[in-house]
C-alpha cells in the first residue's frame, strides 16, 4: 500500500525553535530517509519552498489571473512529503512517527492512503 506522509509547516512554531532544535529536525530527515531507503519503503520525497514564493492561477471567463502567495490564508502550509510503500496503515503510522517534525510541539505528520498515482510514462 502507498501512503503520503505529509509535513505541514507553521512559521510561528518553526521560528520559536532554537537554532539547535531546527538543525536537529533538519538533520533528522537524513536519518529518516536512510531508514526508509534501506527498508525499501521509500518511493520519493519532496520539500517545497516557502509559500511566499508561490503563485496561484485562476481562470475566470477564460482569462488566467495570477496572484502571489499561497492559496489559503492559514497558519500552516504544505512543507513537503514522503511517498512510501509499506504493508499496512499501522506501518505508515510508525514511519510518520519517525519523521522529526512529528516530535515538535504544534506540528504533526498527516498520513493519507494513495488511491491513484500516475506517471508521465504511463
Amino acid at each position: 500500500m502507498k501512503f503520503l506522509l505529509i509535513m505541514h509547516s507553521n512559521p510561528q512554531i518553526w521560528d520559536a525553535l532554537t537554532e539547535e532544535e531546527r538543525n536537529a529536525v533538519m538533520s533528522g530527515h537524513g536519518a529518516f530517509m536512510e531508514t526508509i531507503t534501506k527498508s525499501g519503503e521509500m518511493i520519493s520525497t519532496t520539500a517545497l519552498a516557502d509559500p511566499s514564493q508561490a503563485a496561484v492561477v485562476r481562470v475566470r471567463a477564460g482569462v488566467p489571473a495570477v496572484t502571489d502567495g499561497p492559496y489559503l490564508e492559514a497558519k500552516e502550509y504544505l512543507g513537503g512529503y514522503y511517498l512510501v510503500e509499506c504493508d499496512s496503515r499501522e506501518r505508515a503510522l510508525e514511519l510518520a512517527a519517525l519523521i522529526p517534525d512529528a516530535g515538535v510541539d504544534g506540528l504533526g505528520i498527516e498520513v493519507r492512503p494513495v488511491v491513484f498515482a500516475g506517471t508521465a510514462d504511463g
